[in-house]
């Protein structure tokens, strides 16, 4: 943790290059102390922590999750090793070090934002510092939640630390937590409620009211079911839970798509778009980097999930990482359109096979799949394939709060959580013959789980989904007794799910960190 506090100490701020409000020019470093004096300053510190969201390479937590769930095993070439570490669950001292570092880089350029506020001359416009403050705290909170996901123990940093501080212990989880949740009531509370068909083009990809609502839904449900506590440490109960929730589904103007697969990019012209209705929060990407490793403007998990050094219209080539399990492509029902519209089937498809690589098992993400006639390096944009990837990744969608809402309301109002289950259902299915009657019980939260995945598979939630059903129910879906040896894998429970904690941290902090359990240093 020392290393990246130092590394940050000097506050460089990058301004993106990303799409519209977070398309700024080139910003040269500047020192705390001739920087935060206007309105625009504190523009650029805000951009600068949004930026932090676009950063990830082979490690993106969407990718490094769908690996570690039941849905797909590593893939990659036979030096890919990262990625079947995480699919096998094995140790490796450093292999979580770009997202430990990743996280509190962002966390540090929201806490310099918000620690310098009341710096800045706000004019008699005082509604902008709270604005900015607001999502600057919603951000806080979002690499928070991914940082103590992944890791369960960590240091707390509410504040730019001084010299003295840096050698930090772990905060017990529940603070952590308590602190996420504060963090998101606050920015709800003081965000405005804009509608969704309401809000500017121009700010598209910016934090709204209903995005942290509904990221409190996430919060509560995880920290719930995986410290098995009836609320979150005492500040977010689950009537709360349930009042932001059904907030984002009946005041937020967001909805459903009228059918699935025009969600993808991969649905070529019948593709609705980004910043669709459904959309209730997404990290926005660009092209406009243009082959510059220095920046970090394209969604580079384009590339990592792409059929591997292969090129068969209408898709592109990648990496061949995260490929599909065949248990995720037989668990979804004749007639639902989703299968085809996560999964691309090589056999299906009648698409060549590429080069035998480790792990193939003829399935792909379809979700976030690079388009040959979309791929950045096509002569009218002239970026780079590997870096310039400019689809964004949709963090919570509609669909997503529905189904927190079914599940928030099955033991309350029976009849609401049967309807938020339904929309999805039908939508998935273009009619009304393939529900399921949901009861108050275990076999009613059992089904709203299998529509979670059959629904947000390939998006990062599987994984999390699993931990907050408990350890057994973990391992039984992700250990898999393959007779072919590269197949086999055994879930560890003595982890507790979390991942390992870099060793490199552990070493800068004189014995202030301690590693995860079921891991050695």
């Amino acid at each position: 943790m020392k290393k990246f506090i130092i590394a940050a100490a000097g506050l460089f701020l990058l301004a993106s290059c990303s799409k519209s409000f977070l398309d700024k020019g080139p910003v040269d470093k500047k020192t705390i102390e001739n920087f935060y004096k206007t309105p625009a300053d504190g523009m650029e510190a805000l951009t600068a922590a949004y930026d932090g969201l676009q950063y990830g390479d082979y490690d993106n937590i969407t990718l490094v999750s769908e690996i570690a769930s039941d849905n797909c095993f590593g893939g990659g070439g036979e030096s890919d090793l990262p990625w079947k570490r995480w699919d096998r669950v094995e140790n490796d001292v450093n292999l979580n070090e770009g997202a430990w570092t990743r996280y509190y880089t962002g966390i540090y350029r929201a806490n310099i934002l918000l620690a310098h506020l009341n710096d800045i001359d706000w004019g008699a416009d005082s509604t902008l510092k709270v604005r900015y403050r607001a999502e600057a705290r919603f951000l806080r909170a979002y690499f928070y939640f991914d940082l103590v996901r992944m890791f369960g123990n960590v240091p707390l940093v509410d504040h730019p630390l001084a010299p003295a501080e840096l050698q930090m212990k772990q905060a017990a989880p529940a603070d952590v937590y308590k602190f996420i949740v504060e963090d998101l009531e606050a920015a709800a509370a003081d965000l405005k409620p804009v509608s969704y068909s309401a809000i500017p083009t121009s700010e598209y990809g910016r934090v709204t009211k209903w995005a942290a609502e509904a990221l409190l839904g996430r919060v509560f449900l995880f920290y719930t079911g995986y410290y098995q506590q009836p609320d979150v440490a005492g500040v977010l109960t689950k009537a709360q839970t349930r009042t932001y929730i059904d907030d984002v589904i009946n005041q937020s103007g967001y909805g459903l798509v009228d059918s699935f697969p025009t969600l993808w990019q991969s649905s070529r012209k019948a593709f609705v778009g980004e910043d669709n209705k459904e959309t209730v929060f997404a990290i926005k990407f660009t092209y406009k980097g243009l082959g510059d490793w220095n920046k970090h403007d394209g969604n580079r998990m384009q590339v990592d999930i792409g059929i591997r050094n292969a090129v068969d219209t209408p898709y592109y080539k990648g990496w061949g990482a995260g490929t599909v399990t065949p248990k995720l492509w037989n668990s979804y029902e004749t007639g639902d359109t989703r299968r085809g519209a996560t999964i691309i089937s090589i056999n299906d498809e009648k698409l060549g096979v590429p080069t035998p690589f480790p792990q193939y098992t003829g399935y792909f993400w379809k979700k976030y799949a690079m388009m040959y006639d979309d791929r950045p390096d096509q002569p009218s944009i002239g970026g780079d394939f590997q870096i310039d990837n400019y689809y964004d990744f949709v963090c919570i969608r509609f669909a997503d709060v529905l189904l927190m809402g079914a599940e928030l309301n099955l033991d309350g109002d029976l009849a609401k959580a049967q309807g938020y289950y339904d929309r999805v259902r039908d939508r998935a299915f273009r009619n009304h013959s393939h529900t399921h009657t949901l009861t108050n019980d275990a076999n009613g939260l059992q089904l709203i789980f299998k529509e979670r995945n059959l629904e947000l598979a390939l998006e990062g939630i599987r994984y999390w989904d699993l931990l907050r059903q408990g350890m057994t129910k973990t391992k039984a879906e992700i250990d898999n007794n393959s007779t072919d040896p590269q197949f086999q894998v055994t879930f560890r429970p003595e982890t507790k799910g979390l991942f390992q904690i870099p060793q490199q941290e552990i070493s800068v902090s004189n014995g202030a960190l301690v590693q995860n359990p079921g891991w050695s240093n």
